[in-house]
């Protein structure tokens, strides 16, 4: 055993570097969706991601935009547990008939105004799960979907970028 300890001590971790950030870029991108939100909102914009059958590639990703590189709170964007507080839903996967009506008693939890934005391939037309018998469609077959942020899965700045388009649309 310590010679396993030892071995570890003297070569480090085995883990990958954290991936290249445009700091300024991302900084002045998570700066316009602020001004965004306050000019349309008057505060700062509330999210609340829902998976509705995804296989987490998506959730990883927006799970990335909390973490110490991207780190959303300093730009003023939140994510909520609650859909009564939430501006965005920002729903994952194909939607399964098993959370269908989760998904739609969600919805309906949000006040208005409210969006929904559909994360990845699958949350747009069901990606690789599409005419699956478990599953209903994309997002936009139970939902009215304001945006549609492509990837499998999109990174995060695509994510925030998306939420700039979608802010940008609205308050014009």
């Amino acid at each position: 055993m310590s010679w396993l300890l030892l071995k570890n001590f003297c070569h480090g971790p085995l883990t990958e570097p954290a991936p290249p950030v445009d700091e300024a870029a991302l900084a002045e991108l998570a700066a316009r969706v602020t001004a965004a939100s306050r000019a349309r909102l008057g505060r700062t914009l509330s999210i609340r991601e829902v998976d509705a059958g995804s296989c987490n590639g998506c959730e990883l990703e927006i799970h990335a935009l909390s973490n110490v590189l991207y780190d959303l709170e300093r730009f003023g964007l939140r994510f909520v547990a609650s859909p009564r507080h939430a501006d965005v839903l920002l729903v994952t996967g194909p939607v399964t008939k098993n959370m269908r009506e989760a998904l739609e008693r969600t919805y309906r939890a949000t006040p208005d105004p409210k969006w929904v934005v559909a994360v990845g391939d699958c949350g747009r037309d069901g990606g690789c799960f599409a005419g699956s018998p478990a599953c209903v469609g994309g997002v936009s077959a139970v939902l009215p979907v304001d945006l549609h942020i492509p990837g499998c899965p999109p990174t995060p700045v695509a994510l925030l970028g998306g939420l700039l388009a979608l802010l940008q649309s609205v308050s014009t």
